[in-house]
């Protein structure tokens, strides 16, 4: 248990003060954003409430990312939104249980690894996007409670408090970090409203957060193989869409923080949350990053932070319902405005002339389906599959071949460049069968035969040669391509003219 609880660590230093306020901070944050994602889903403001405890308090012990936090998301919220409509809670409930448990099987499995493979631009679209959609998930609060527009002093007081908080927030940490800006910005536009009696929106007139302890409950549901075809769809989506956002909000806060967490542990986590979610009555969920970055902000870096995130939320639903309600709204969206401006890569704007145009294609794509489609597993597997492909064409184009004939009368082939799918159809134009003399070499020093359309297109070259009676060999072949004609010997027959001295590093995930 010791190594999870690094608080409890000696060998960690430990900001006491600045985790405890900082997780104070980030309480008041995930309220009204618990609330909002429940609404989204069709559920009761609680069920957010309750999963952002459950999912904080979890992951802030288990998880392998110290300093991240974790609750209800619109991401989980926009894929059961129509199972809640069709099915109801207790379907949800069981979704979220479900898709904790494919979780837990992706960390097992060290799936979490494959985050690798996300490319810059990708993580810069989805980072983009996000910032986008938290600062227009803020506009909402400019309406009134039948959703209309502010007008007149309403709108002015609400936009003087926003502001207020913002410059707050932007000018403390200038003159002192004793206390989190954003937790002075919070209870300065708190005491003002209170003090001169505003009238202005608060949190109370979203939906009312008093509650008990969550409660545990075991969805009630027919156990069929029917009920699980309903459910299992949704629950692969959830598991995939919070283990994405889950792991690039943990790469996000890495960079912040200049230290490195543990993406299998922190799958691990989440679906162990996931699964405690569901049988606690609430929504499920995933890695925060608007109130990550809170956090990291305010300078908190280890695990306490989090745990009292979680800690408050609870103590907010059962004892401090009637004054929590009362938090002005306008303090809450001046400190997502600023998270929003924070979380913009504003450094990838100055790279569009410098980067390829394929990766800022794909930066603005997955930006775009971030923002239209609040899709996260879809913008990050477009740009995935995109940058691949672009990838893949680059490749495929560098195939090169040095062509020459020895004093013996034999014609050398020294390719450069990978052999695969992609590439096969520019390497055959480079052999000249039918003018090539009776002995041919062909050198794959320089290049490395990858998957099985390399092999096929090897073969049908050979078989070319031998029909009009001329041999060839293979020469400097890594043992990775060995093995792969090897394990193709069925299908293909060539002479291999191997040398012992010539050896490839490869490298492996």
């Amino acid at each position: 248990m010791k190594k999870y609880l690094n608080l409890f660590d000696f060998s960690q230093k430990v900001d006491y003060r600045t985790e405890v306020l900082s997780g104070f901070t980030v309480a008041l944050a995930l309220v009204p954003e618990a609330i909002a994602f429940a609404l989204i889903a069709g559920l009761s403001p609680l069920t957010g409430l309750y999963a952002a405890f459950v999912m904080g308090l979890i992951t802030s012990i288990f998880g392998g990312r110290p300093g991240m936090i974790s609750g209800a998301t619109g991401a989980v919220a926009v894929v059961i939104v129509s199972l809640a409509a069709s099915h109801g809670v207790e379907y949800v409930f069981a979704t979220v249980i479900l898709a904790g448990l494919l979780q837990v099987t992706a960390g097992v499995l060290r799936l979490g690894k494959f985050m690798r493979l996300v490319p810059q631009p990708v993580i810069f679209g989805f980072v983009n996007g996000l910032a986008i959609i938290i600062f227009m998930s803020q506009l909402d609060q400019f309406k009134t409670a039948d959703g209309q527009w502010m007008e007149g002093m309403l709108l002015w007081t609400f936009l003087g408090l926003v502001f207020l908080t913002m410059g707050i927030i932007w000018l403390l940490p200038r003159l002192s970090r004793v206390v989190p800006a954003s937790l002075v910005a919070i209870l300065v536009v708190f005491g003002i409203v209170l003090v001169f009696d505003i009238p202005t929106r608060n949190i109370g007139d979203i939906a009312s957060i008093k509650g008990s302890f969550p409660p545990f409950h075991i969805p009630s549901l027919p156990l069929t193989l029917e009920t699980l075809t309903i459910i299992f769809p949704y629950a692969a989506v959830v598991a995939g869409v919070g283990l994405i956002e889950s792991l690039l909000t943990l790469n996000i806060v890495d960079e912040i923080t200049e230290t490195r967490g543990h993406s299998n542990k922190e799958a691990v986590a989440q679906g162990t949350a996931n699964i405690l979610s569901g049988f606690f009555s609430g929504m499920g969920g995933c890695a925060m990053i608007g109130q990550s970055l809170i956090n990291t902000s305010n300078g908190a870096r280890a695990r306490l932070s989090g745990i009292v995130a979680a800690l408050m939320l609870l103590a907010f639903i059962m004892f401090g319902a009637p004054l929590i309600e009362r938090v002005p709204m306008a303090a809450l969206t001046g400190l997502m405005i600023m998270v929003a401006l924070g979380t913009f890569e504003w450094a990838s704007l100055r790279t569009f002339r410098r980067m390829p145009k394929s990766d800022v294609l794909v930066m603005i794509l997955v930006t775009l389906v971030t923002i239209f489609l609040h899709n996260l597993a879809l913008a990050v597997l477009v740009g995935v599959i995109i940058s691949a492909l672009v990838f893949a064409w680059d490749n495929a184009k560098r195939i090169r071949a040095r062509k020459y004939i020895d004093e013996e009368g034999v014609k050398h082939y020294e390719i450069y460049g990978p052999l695969f799918f992609g590439s096969i159809g520019l390497f055959n134009e480079k052999f000249d069968v039918q003018g090539d003399p009776q002995e041919v070499i062909i050198d794959f020093q320089e290049s490395r035969i990858v998957d099985m359309s390399a092999i096929e297109a090897l073969n049908k070259l050979t078989e070319r040669y031998l029909k009009v009676g001329k041999k060839v060999h293979l020469k400097h072949l890594s043992s990775d391509c060995l093995k792969l004609l090897r394990n193709a010997d069925e299908i293909i027959e060539v002479n291999v003219l191997e040398d012992p001295t010539y050896k490839v590093i490869t490298d492996t995930l």
